[in-house]
């Protein structure tokens, strides 16, 4: 630990050295190429988890009969409240629940995740980012239409929700119990072990990334970076998802505003280059010349890092919207459609727009991830990296406390009947969780991007094996309560349902 503190290159290469070989070890299992498997030379590797949600999303858009076209504007008069009623069941609204939501996705994936994908895919992955975040509107609103439905709500009215809930119960009413068991512990699983990778890790180790740029006397003080963010994220996990839906509500349209408006800025500044990067962006995702190999590479670096930033299909969103005050599952998963959109298709197009009108990304600069974005904005306002890292805190930090609730739910589901058997007193579990969450922040901060990003990348995309098997078993019962519910929305306009009587 010594070497950490003091020499905080020393201690990266320390991590790495430990870390490199289990991540090379879980990119075997979790990022297996299906397609090289059968002997097909695609020219690009192929992960199964990235097919399975490029496979997904198409599935559940068809499906749903393109709710993400024909919901989006009455989404947002349920976000404004304009639908709501005394009495429903739940803790927070649903605008506390979206921005809980938003917190979550809207992280580092939007900043050093895009620079990622259009420097390793080229501006042509910009095209498929926005795909995915199409796509991946119609994923979210089943998982989350499913998230009230199964919740669990006790008799304080705290609620317990999340693809574990309605995997277990939703399947064991299709006569699938033992399947639906089986998804459901796999799910939590991984939900614990995304919450300590890219929804923290990730975060933490960009945060540093952009502080140290701005700040280079900071440099050997990651391990200490670590420790003051640990403490801020301590003090508001432990008010639970009251508190964190009402830090969420207050930061996410702020730094969404600041990040967003600067963006632009730098837009206008080039509107009249609009077209031709338009054009570039669609003929680097289909330029012939990329075919096989290239193109292949492209889509898949677009869809994986669209996937990475706003999480659809993963199940991870339901938690946080099952605690929505409502008493129609519909209605939350209607708001939860917004999610990609915001955080894909205008947040992460914005800062591909940025990127590739400065031309940075061609520019051989070898810098990586949110300090590639940083650079991008510096050209045009030098004193943007400044307040870069002010916007990244924000973005890492709301990422954080929402993933810490999401991770504790994952983790009470796998113990809380366990140790209430041997008596342990019930906030064993949480101080125990949050006490190798937050180890995790420290790691990060100390540690080198690509493990840490290959990691990330691992434990939050798997969680979209357990979590679409059960969404595709369940996309009956979903379309049918969206069908009922837009039904009566049209001929009442009332935004009420019969469904209101089963949302628990």
């Amino acid at each position: 630990m010594v070497l950490l503190i003091t020499d905080n290159e020393t201690g990266i290469s320390k991590i790495d050295a430990a870390f490199g070989p289990v991540v090379e070890f879980l990119e075997k299992i979790f990022f297996w190429d299906p397609v090289a498997a059968l002997g097909i030379d695609a020219g690009a590797r192929i992960p199964v988890v990235v097919l399975w949600l490029i496979l997904g999303g198409i599935f559940f858009t068809f499906r749903m009969r393109f709710v993400n076209v024909r919901a989006f504007t009455h989404a947002f008069g349920l976000i404004t409240g304009k639908y709501d009623k005394k009495g429903d069941k739940g803790e927070v609204s649903h605008f506390q629940a979206l921005s809980t939501a938003l917190s979550a996705t809207v992280g580092l994936g939007n900043i050093a995740g895009v620079a990622i994908a259009v420097t390793v895919g080229g501006p042509g992955a910009t095209f498929w980012m926005i795909l995915a975040g199409f796509f991946g509107m119609s994923m979210k609103f089943t998982e989350c239409t499913l998230g009230v439905k199964y919740r669990n709500i006790d008799a304080s009215g705290r609620v317990s929700g999340g693809p574990m809930y309605y995997l277990s119960k939703g399947l064991k009413n299709r006569n699938l119990g033992l399947l639906g068991q089986i998804l459901a512990v796999f799910s939590a699983i991984m939900m614990v072990l995304a919450s300590f990778g890219g929804s923290n890790m990730f975060q933490a180790n960009q945060s540093f990334a952009q502080v140290k740029l701005i700040f280079p006397a900071m440099e050997p003080y990651g391990f200490w970076f670590g420790i003051a963010l640990a403490v801020i994220i301590a003090v508001v996990v432990s008010g639970g998802i009251r508190s964190i839906a009402g830090v969420a509500a207050r930061l996410v349209p702020f730094m969404a505003i600041l990040y967003v408006g600067a963006a632009l800025v730098i837009i206008f500044i080039n509107i009249a280059r609009i077209d031709e990067v338009f054009v570039i962006i669609v003929k680097g995702a289909f330029s012939p010349a990329a075919l096989k190999g290239g193109f292949i590479g492209v889509l898949i670096t677009g869809f994986q890092r669209g996937a990475f930033s706003n999480e659809a299909g993963v199940g991870s969103a339901a938690v946080a919207h099952s605690a929505a005050r409502t008493n129609i599952p519909v209605k939350e998963g209607i708001v939860a459609l917004v999610e990609p959109f915001i955080d894909t298709v205008v947040i992460c197009t914005m800062t591909a727009l940025v990127i590739i009108f400065t031309g940075v990304y061609e520019a051989g600069s070898g810098l990586e991830g949110a300090q590639l974005t940083s650079m991008a904005f510096a050209t045009v306002f030098p004193w943007f990296p400044y307040l870069l890292v002010v916007s990244i805190l924000c973005f890492a930090f709301s990422t954080m406390i929402s993933w810490s609730y999401y991770g504790l739910n994952g983790f009470k589901y796998l113990l809380e009947k366990p140790a209430a058997r041997i008596g342990l007193p019930r906030g064993v579990l949480p101080v125990t969780y949050y006490m190798v969450f937050l180890s995790f922040t420290v790691i990060g901060a100390s540690s080198g991007l690509n493990n840490v990003i290959a990691f990330s990348d691992m434990m939050v995309l798997t969680m979209a094996f357990p979590n679409i098997i059960g969404l595709v078993i369940m996309a009956p019962e979903v379309y049918t309560d969206l069908k009922v519910y837009m039904t009566e929305y049209r001929n009442r306009g009332l935004g009420e349902s019969p469904l209101s009587d089963r949302s628990d």
